[in-house]
């Protein structure tokens, strides 16, 4: 029934097709349809202090602006993350800024943190239904200089740490110049020791520890996966999200749309996710854990980033192309993995 549905909204330029498959979950929702079709097994993990109903979430970017998230939830995410969301509202990068590469379950995306401010999304989560784990992704502002970058993440911090189960800092998408260039160095050190003086400072006002985990690039070589790790390590981060998008082509350069400026996300990703997934795996040894994301459209794929050492994991892409049934077929899959592993444990 999703594929034929798929391809009628396959039809509809991808954007479109985004907001228009969005209203339709939030009908379903409002219907008691997607209740139906949520009905994931139970299988609590705990991570980052935080109880998940299960380990399969929906990662950032779909809800940006916590419009869907009560109906997202209901399909039976574990975990669903909303945004990115940034101080101010900002329109994005210019239309046509989502392209398709059908022939390989793969997007390009230069959306460039479009959303309605991080005041709107507030206002959308204190209508909370969702029972399972909210993440609240936040960014910078376009217009924001990278040397200022870290008063904007404060800004959201402060105004979402009250309503956010687990706050996520995206320091790695490729379309806002130069916020990759924020992961590397003294300025993630600079960035993240802002932001965890922050967070303590709230966590003591609001006697409420809301931990912060950091999203990176698949992007980076060993030695840069290396210094990540030690600088999250040293500042004492709650969890890392391994990986956002590329900004490579291997794998799609048949395809006319691979020359698309953007971050490439689903099945081509695959790969390169879970070798940064091991890289941290093998350095972090369970200290911090990691949330796999990254071409998972397959129980297989789902299984794979356990293996490499995920404790949790989203899908994105896989999800626009599957459907809600790869919802069910990950967490049944990962739940079996859990069953055969019991010596490997989610990471607390």
């Amino acid at each position: 029934m999703y594929k034929t549905v798929r391809n009628l909204l396959f039809r509809l330029n991808p954007e479109t097709s985004h907001e228009l498959s969005l209203e339709c979950i939030g009908a379903g929702e409002r219907l008691g349809v997607t209740r139906l079709l949520g009905k994931v097994p139970d299988d609590p993990v705990e991570v980052m202090g935080l109880r998940f109903p299960n380990p399969v979430g929906l990662a950032a970017g779909l809800d940006k602006n916590g419009d869907y998230f009560n109906a997202l939830g209901s399909l039976g995410f574990g975990f669903v993350e909303i945004g990115t969301i940034t101080p101010l509202p900002q329109p994005g990068n210019a239309k046509p800024r989502m392209f398709r590469l059908v022939g390989n379950n793969a997007i390009i995306n230069r959306m460039g943190f479009n959303n309605k401010g991080v005041e709107h999304l507030v206002n959308q989560v204190k209508t909370r239904r969702y029972n399972g784990i909210l993440g609240i992704n936040i960014g910078k502002n376009a217009k924001t200089p990278v040397a200022e970058a870290l008063n904007d993440y404060r800004a959201c911090l402060r105004k979402v740490y009250a309503w956010a189960d687990y706050i996520t800092v995206n320091v790695s998408s490729p379309n806002t110049p130069g916020l990759r260039n924020l992961q590397f160095g003294e300025s993630l050190t600079e960035l993240l020791g802002g932001i965890k003086r922050e967070q303590r400072k709230l966590a003591e006002e609001q006697e409420r520890y809301v931990p912060i985990a950091v999203k990176i690039a698949p992007d980076m070589d060993e030695a840069e996966i290396a210094s990540v790790a030690e600088t999250l390590l040293k500042l004492e981060i709650d969890g890392v999200i391994a990986t956002n998008t590329t900004i490579g082509r291997e794998g799609v350069e048949t395809d006319p749309l691979h020359i698309e400026a953007g971050g490439l996300s689903g099945a081509p990703v695959r790969d390169k996710s879970t070798v940064v997934i091991a890289a941290l795996a093998k350095i972090l040894n369970g200290r911090i854990p990691i949330i796999g994301v990254g071409g998972i459209d397959s129980a297989e794929a789902a299984v794979e980033k356990m293996a490499a050492g995920a404790s949790l994991i989203q899908v994105y892409s896989g999800f626009i192309y599957k459907g809600p049934a790869l919802i069910k077929e990950c967490a049944q899959a990962v739940a079996q993995y859990r069953r055969e592993h019991p010596s490997e444990p989610a990471k607390p």
